[in-house]
């Protein structure tokens, strides 16, 4: 059985402290799936098909990481379900800071619950990059701040199009 991990998120935008997560990921997994959800109880800033694309430009053209190792996809369904129809038994999430960790524990717990051979794996961004998310980076955009200290030239070039 390959050695794979999903990374699941909605990505709305991607930004450098996932892209640490997934930079990690890869020296410990064979291939790396990231899957964004397409949850309803979210308003996203951009479509699926849009945040599956940043993603894609953000890894593979602004970063250069190999389409043989991450694999990206879209999904609607539970991620234990994910994890069953690419046979992982790992899921990824990322920390940022203590006050992630109960809203993780208790969502670790609840995937552990529906599919018992799946594990959580936890890994923290780099510490430049703990305090960024997707939120304050759209809120920066929306005031025309400097975006290049929290992700990558592609995915700026699409908020700066999207608030423009």
């Amino acid at each position: 059985m390959k050695n794979i991990a999903i990374y699941p998120g909605t990505f709305d935008p991607i930004t450098f402290g996932h892209i640490d997560v997934i930079k990690k990921s890869l020296k410990l997994f064979e291939k790396v799936i990231v899957g964004i959800s397409d949850a309803n109880q979210k308003n996203f800033l951009f479509t699926l098909d849009e945040r599956i694309e940043i993603v894609k430009k953000a890894l593979f053209a602004d970063l250069k990481y190999s389409n043989k190792k991450i694999k990206i996809i879209s999904f609607d369904s539970l991620t234990t379900d994910l994890c069953k129809k690419y046979r992982s038994n790992v899921i990824l999430r990322g920390l940022r800071a203590v006050s992630d960790f109960e809203y993780e524990f208790q969502l670790a717990g609840m995937n552990r619950k529906l599919y018992n051979k799946v594990e959580t794996l936890f890994l923290m961004s780099d510490v430049e990059n703990q305090i960024i998310s997707s939120k304050f980076v759209k809120e920066i955009a929306q005031h025309n701040g400097d975006l290049k200290k929290f992700t990558t030239k592609s995915t700026i070039k699409y908020l700066k199009n999207k608030y423009a």
